[in-house]
């Protein structure tokens, strides 16, 4: 399973890419906002930055609700940098607008999926990662795991190339509950990721061996 962090922060970028694990970043104008980043020149030179970073996958999310901005905005990003992946909203113009990148070859990215029939059309529109938003979903009583269950089992049954992006990962047993369902991709916060390491047993075995090393030493 690939790991992609949910950020617009630099440094919690550059943290997760030295731990030597991360294969992308995800981002999207409310994580912008947080960051401080506004205006439409310091947004695109802030996913550049985000690309000097890492080596993989950055998804830029257009703006645009309609087809035409969609288009638009979406050949500015993905003109920034190779690593470029055009996020677009699910609603039926950016399904019309992954269809057309896909056909050009422009990675895309489905996002705010919260449903089997939505991530079924998006990979029908080529889409190059659906984004389902497991966490969203639980905050209204609702299991997300459920629909990255149901995402997978559809996409295997026909072959489908779009990869499952969990989204709005929120702690560590949700990324491990998303990589035994198959889900090629999460993303979440550094939190998520380097809350993995932890184990009080770890913490224990280590604090021994350095002790009894002391002892002998």
């Amino acid at each position: 399973m690939k790991f992609f962090i949910d950020t617009a922060n630099l440094n919690d970028i550059a943290e997760a890419e030295a731990l030597g694990v991360l294969d992308g970043v995800t981002t999207n104008p409310s994580l912008m906002a947080k960051e401080g980043i506004t205006g439409a020149e310091n947004i695109l030179n802030h996913y550049k930055k985000i690309c000097d970073i890492v080596e993989g996958d950055v998804s830029a999310e257009v703006i645009a609700t309609d087809y035409d901005g969609m288009i638009k905005q979406g050949e500015e990003l993905a003109a920034l940098h190779s690593q470029i992946v055009v996020k677009l909203p699910m609603i039926a113009d950016g399904v019309k607008a992954c269809k057309y990148f896909s056909d050009k070859g422009i990675k895309t990215n489905v996002t705010l999926v919260f449903s089997a029939g939505q991530a079924l059309l998006a990979a029908k529109a080529g889409a190059t990662y659906v984004s389902p938003f497991l966490g969203r979903l639980d905050d209204i009583s609702t299991d997300g795991l459920h629909l990255i269950k149901e995402i997978r089992q559809i996409y295997d049954n026909y072959s489908f190339k779009t990869q499952i992006l969990s989204a709005s990962v929120r702690n560590t047993m949700h990324v491990i509950n998303c990589a035994k369902l198959g889900s090629d991709v999460m993303t979440g916060p550094l939190s998520s990721i380097t809350g993995l390491l932890k184990h009080p047993l770890t913490d224990s075995g280590l604090a021994q061996f350095l002790e009894d090393y002391k002892k002998g030493n």
